[in-house]
């Protein structure tokens, strides 16, 4: 990989942690919030809170997503870090509701500029390199994933012991994003190469082609079972730290609300993130030899291993010794599957990208605008889920959305040969 591509990943890591760790420290800010002088705060609000992050990822990846194409990738990238910044500075002086929720919106807008930026800068320099793809694919999802499985690790800890004052912290760690994209990628590369090129077609780029590609049929073929993916995936971020720091005694039959300390919480979310990017490191190695959707279907499948072995934990204090191992082993084993979904489905997204490459933006922004989708979903339905039936109601929302994910990936896996093919000239015209 060229110089650029490594400081872009290694951007996103950084930048993505410093996203996981607001919000994980946020989740635990919001459940100690009466200590600190503010409201108490249901799981619903929670969830409410986290989706106003995705609505403004969803409604703003568009909008950078152009914007990238028209000025270039690597300006774009350099906004993230600032948004962000600001955000966490405005979450650490304020227990106001209202207030956090608009900060969470300024944090989705910092990933809405990240996101398809990136993206548009990778599918470009992988464009043709199919080893090249799924290596970057893969380092992108584990990067970000990483990132923010970091964060997630560090923030119970770092807010035990600083407060709100950590997330003033936060705000120099995305100073060091800022400052990775501004020195490590290079401002005359094949990035500026794609704007000059954009710029020379007829069409250019505009909010109004944005709907074009919005319409095209590839793109749709995707969006449901991603969504879907997303969604499962979602529900977990936004409420799992918030459900297992606290006892919940509505449901003592449910080992994983037992109140778990900052230490037991920060450890168990470095083993998630060791097995799930070791998954994404295999699965993304497996492009050459495999579908991008037989990959996104043993994720699919083992998703639903990962909710059977957990469900068998959270009630091991109520069947033999030996089944909550297996169901522990079960857990990891679904996790290390799942994550190959992940890099399967940015895949078939560059490989669309492939129809349009001077709006590989455009084209790489609806990976935030499905991922905003599905994790807006997501924390409305765990929120639900987790007032209506603890970590239970969590696992049964997870296997629902996981098996709507399955409808629509046979249509999928039938057309996937055409996903890449050179668009046609109604699909111009109609640009």
């Amino acid at each position: 990989m060229e110089r650029s591509l490594r400081f872009v990943l290694l951007g996103t890591f950084t930048l993505r942690f410093s996203t996981g760790l607001t919000g994980a420290m946020l989740a635990t800010y919001l459940a100690k919030l009466p200590e600190h002088g503010g409201p108490i705060v249901a799981a619903t609000t929670l969830a409410i809170l986290h989706s106003s992050f995705y609505l403004s990822e969803l409604v703003l990846s568009p909008v950078f997503g152009v914007l990238s194409d028209r000025i270039g990738h690597h300006r774009v990238m350099l906004f993230g870090p600032a948004f962000g910044a600001v955000a966490v500075i405005l979450t650490g002086l304020t227990t106001n509701l209202a207030i956090l929720g608009g900060t969470r919106i300024l944090e989705g807008a910092s990933t809405a500029a990240s996101v398809p930026s990136i993206l548009g800068f990778i599918a470009l320099v992988t464009a043709g390199n199919e080893v090249l793809r799924g290596k970057a694919a893969a380092r992108f999802e584990g990067a970000t994933l990483a990132g923010i499985g970091a964060g997630f690790a560090l923030a119970p800890l770092l807010f035990a012991a600083l407060g709100p004052t950590a997330f003033f912290l936060n705000a120099l760690f995305y100073g060091v994003s800022f400052l990775i994209y501004r020195y490590g990628v290079d401002d005359h590369d094949a990035d500026e190469r794609a704007t000059a090129t954009a710029r020379a077609t007829e069409t250019g780029s505009s909010l109004a082609r944005y709907s074009v590609l919005l319409r095209t049929s590839q793109v749709w073929l995707l969006a449901p079972t991603w969504i879907a993916v997303n969604a499962s995936i979602g529900l977990w971020f936004s409420q799992s730290i918030f459900q297992f720091s606290k006892v919940d005694p509505r449901f003592p039959d449910q080992y994983l609300l037992s109140g778990f300390s900052a230490v037991q919480i920060s450890l168990t979310a470095v083993v998630i993130g060791l097995i799930f990017g070791a998954g994404l490191i295999y699965w993304g190695n497996r492009f050459k030899r495999m579908r991008r959707t037989t990959i996104l279907l043993y994720g699919i499948i083992g998703g639903g291993v990962m909710v059977a072995g957990a469900m068998a934990v959270n009630h091991g204090a109520d069947l033999p010794g030996f089944v909550p191992l297996v169901g522990a082993a079960a857990t990891a084993l679904g996790l290390f599957v799942l994550a190959g979904a992940t890099p399967a489905a940015l895949g078939l997204l560059a490989d669309i990208s492939e129809r349009f490459p001077t709006d590989r933006g455009a084209i790489m922004g609806l990976y935030s605008v499905f991922l905003a989708v599905g994790q807006i979903v997501g924390s409305l339905i765990g929120g639900v889920a987790a007032d209506l039936r603890g970590i239970d109601g969590m696992l049964v929302a997870t296997a629902v959305l996981l098996a709507i994910a399955l409808v629509p990936l046979a249509y999928l896996r039938r057309d996937e040969a055409s996903l890449g093919a050179p668009a046609t000239h109604v699909d111009r015209t109609a640009a």
